[in-house]
């Protein structure tokens, strides 16, 4: 009886946030395609979840997407240039999904009405093929990351940034699409995965701003190709937030010598996945957790450092950081 009382005050939390989420799979498109606006020129938008996202498509010089957002089932991760501008770089959706959005920079995704002043729980993040390729080879307009030593300390980092009550904030939450700053160049990266960001610190929002920076600058601004790519956009209202901050912590302790426990009474939610990753989105451990043998994760290989911890199970997230002393 404790338990399926447990249960049902999970998931009546759960199935409201699940509504809110932007995971593009209400959109359609045929097989490897994309929407950029242009059947909606000089102003347009798309809906999934809770979110609006704004487009524009500009006619002049023939028709070019300028700005906003797109959305796109693409996954060729080999051809590089702009005219592969649409693929994820991983050559999939978050979790193998079949749609995802491609982003530009300065893109904002915002909250419809009745969710205005909500907690964004986070959102998953990855590099489009044309970026990735164009760090990792350089091109015409932009450099090689590392340079031909391989000891540039060049970076790619999304920002992400809230307006609330029709302002800009200054809170932020950055994460790398690439890092090379690191004196070992083996840790340096280019991400080609899917990665989880906690943007619940933003706190309520009504809209993100979606900014890009790079170590590549030139006269006219970034030289690296300023697009990236993200999916299931999740936003969490403000009784949710209070309900997860009421639970005992699903992970535990956060600061840890030697392994990592899970808490029991999570399994009535059935199998799930725990994944560990640093802070530049980097997965260290990923296992699926079955039963009460799965629950305690051993560290013996992971340096000490900071890094999240998650577990995915029912399309609920929990994630928290943990330090590895």
């Amino acid at each position: 009886m404790k338990y399926r009382f447990l249960l049902l005050t999970f998931f009546l939390p759960l199935i409201t946030w699940a509504q809110m989420v932007a995971d593009f799979e209400n959109l359609t498109l045929d097989s490897d395609t994309f929407w950029n606006g242009v059947s909606q020129p000089l102003g347009a938008s798309f809906q999934s979840g809770d979110f609006d996202f704004p487009n524009y498509y500009d006619t002049a010089f023939g028709g070019f997407w300028s700005s906003g957002w797109a959305y796109s089932n693409v996954f060729d991760t080999i051809t590089a240039g702009a005219g592969n501008l649409y693929a994820s770089y991983p050559g999939t959706g978050a979790n193998n999904s079949s749609i995802y959005a491609v982003g530009q920079q300065n893109s904002v995704a915002k909250l419809n009405q009745a969710s205005v002043g909500s907690v964004i729980n986070g959102v998953y993040i990855t590099n489009g093929t044309f970026a990735a390729i164009s760090m990792r080879d350089g091109d015409a307009f932009a450099k090689k990351f590392g340079g031909a030593s391989g000891d540039d300390p060049d970076f790619f980092k999304l920002v992400i940034f809230k307006y609330q009550n029709g302002t800009l904030a200054t809170d932020s939450v950055e994460f790398y699409l690439a890092d090379y700053r690191f004196s070992d160049n083996s840790q340096d990266y280019i991400l080609d995965s899917w990665e989880w960001v906690d943007l619940s610190s933003l706190g309520a929002v009504d809209s993100l701003f979606f900014t890009l920076k790079s170590s590549d600058v030139g006269p006219f601004g970034i030289n690296t190709p300023t697009f990236f790519c993200i999916d299931n956009l999740g936003a969490v209202g403000t009784g949710i937030q209070d309900f997860a901050d009421e639970q005992t912590n699903w992970v535990y302790p956060t600061v840890v010598q030697t392994e990592i426990n899970i808490n029991p009474e999570i399994l009535n939610l059935g199998m799930m996945d725990f994944v560990l990753s640093d802070i530049h989105g980097r997965e260290i451990i990923h296992k699926q957790i079955e039963d009460m043998a799965d629950l305690r994760i051993m560290l013996p290989d992971v340096k000490p450092g900071v890094y999240i911890a998650r577990v995915h199970a029912q399309g609920f997230i929990f994630s928290t950081k943990i330090l590895r002393k």
